[in-house]
């Protein structure tokens, strides 16, 4: 298992680390848990094709509109990266195979963009990324399609880089260098801080940054996977390690 915030510190201050210098952010499961997004998603989506397209609504209830969306990503392997684009393209194919007016797509898409930005934050989430951003850049790093801007946390982030807007999702090494670029900070000096085990600490590692997995229980760590540097269970752990650990650098 990754180690501990508690021995990191310890490690850290004894052993010759490079200074970190930034800190790159996955955001959902990260910041947020995103199951309880998906499933509000679907029930809106649903909803509004009962009230405007009740014949999409007849022919992809729930179950059905899900099926069609693993189908969409799967016809469209180039657009992996590209999770809001696939999104509209399985809604206007519901609304084509429906017999519906395809131009309802960019309404029902705007539903679905409201529900996908209504979050919930875990209770440690913005008490420890003020801290975190008070003492060093942050950067979110996702695959997802989170608007940070209308979630209203934007501030708090030096940009936003996606998987759609660089072209190739998590783990790909170019994403975590670009991320890098755009900060002005050498790999070595950049602690990436995610959930998922291969995506995010593995990706992290083979990209030649440091690697912090917080561990919100959804996962299991893989016995095949190499340890992050460092283990959280909350950003309010990992605020307490920035405050103790060394050395640390703010970029000029």
């Amino acid at each position: 298992m990754p180690v501990t915030a508690i021995a990191a510190v310890a490690a850290y201050n004894t052993g010759v680390n490079p200074p970190i210098r930034a800190i790159t952010l996955d955001l959902d499961d990260t910041l947020w848990p995103f199951p309880p997004i998906g499933e509000r998603i679907e029930r809106a989506l649903h909803s509004w094709f009962v009230a405007h397209s009740p014949r999409t609504a007849e022919r992809f209830p729930i179950e059905e509109m899900h099926a069609l969306r693993m189908r969409v990503f799967a016809e469209f392997p180039q657009h992996a990266h590209d999770l809001g684009l696939l999104r509209r393209l399985t809604i206007e194919r519901a609304l084509n195979e429906s017999g519906d007016d395809p131009a309802l797509a960019s309404a029902a898409y705007g539903i679905f963009f409201h529900e996908r930005n209504r979050v919930d934050f875990y209770p440690d989430a913005l008490p420890g990324l003020h801290r975190i951003a008070a003492k060093l850049p942050v950067a979110a790093l996702t695959n997802g399609n989170a608007d940070l801007a209308v979630i209203g946390i934007a501030d708090l982030f030096q940009f936003q880089l996606g998987a759609r807007e660089y072209g190739a999702p998590k783990p790909d090494a170019g994403l975590f260098h670009e991320a890098c670029r755009r900060l002005n900070v050498a790999p070595e000096n950049v602690l990436h801080v995610g959930d998922h085990p291969s995506m995010d600490v593995a990706g992290a590692k083979n990209a030649g940054l440091r690697s912090c997995w917080i561990d919100r229980g959804d996962h299991a760590w893989p016995n095949e996977l190499a340890q992050a540097d460092l283990r959280v269970t909350t950003l309010t752990e990992l605020a307490d390690w920035i405050d103790t650990a060394a050395p640390l650098e703010a970029t000029p």
